[in-house]
């Protein structure tokens, strides 16, 4: 059945952008799924679900591992308090955190059935890491209230610029709130731009190959 995804995956990347970013992907998803021992691979339309921001939502494709990695070494992933992924999937961006030694680790997903997944993937993480503090949260980003001790928050181009500016709002607020540094690890930064505007500043950023992309931006 692994196989099977394997194959799917790499033809869907392949028709949608290229053989060549196909091929390079699947190496690290074949890799990073067997060194974390979870399932996260695979795509999502989204079309079974039901919820006013479904328009608003892009189709689920897991972050590919090697730039997990990557990020979450350039920022030390062991010095945050908690870690936040807004549009989590199935999961693999928490799990490679807290596999990686994050204390606590939540994820938002407003799909049942990815959360589901994404309960199950962290199961196999906390079986390693049992003091690891995990949560998976089914709700829409745009109205979420973003945990005061949230201080890192991973988003792989989840949704479009309409929910994207509501997520920049419940980060604004959640500053007012109590003002501290937040690191946000954005994959794929189509929306960057909103959180320049908003006071965020670009400290770091990588591109592999075309769609293998990172910004980091803090406040």
């Amino acid at each position: 059945m692994r196989a099977v995804a394997y194959l799917k995956y790499f033809f869907y990347i392949a028709w949608h952008w290229n053989p060549i970013i196909a091929t390079h992907i699947l190496y690290h998803e074949i890799i990073g799924e067997k060194k974390y021992g979870i399932n996260s691979i695979g795509i999502d339309n989204l079309e079974t679900l039901e919820s006013n921001q479904l328009d608003h939502a892009t189709i689920y494709m897991p972050a590919i591992y090697s730039m997990l990695e990557l990020v979450f070494e350039k920022i030390n992933i062991t010095g945050f308090n908690h870690f936040l992924d807004i549009g989590c999937g199935k999961g693999r961006a928490i799990c490679v955190a807290a596999a990686k030694g994050c204390k606590m680790v939540s994820g938002i997903e407003f799909s049942k059935e990815l959360c589901m997944d994404t309960l199950q993937n962290l199961s196999i993480i906390q079986q390693k890491k049992p003091a690891i503090l995990a949560k998976v949260i089914n709700a829409d980003a745009y109205t979420y209230t973003i945990p005061a001790d949230v201080d890192c928050i991973f988003l792989f181009n989840p949704f479009d610029e309409y929910l994207m500016k509501g997520v920049v709002r419940n980060i604004q607020s959640s500053l007012a709130s109590n003002p501290r540094k937040i690191t946000i690890i954005y994959a794929n930064p189509l929306s960057k731009n909103l959180f320049e505007e908003a006071g965020f500043k670009e400290t770091f950023y990588s591109k592999k190959m075309r769609y293998i992309e990172v910004s980091l931006l803090e406040i």
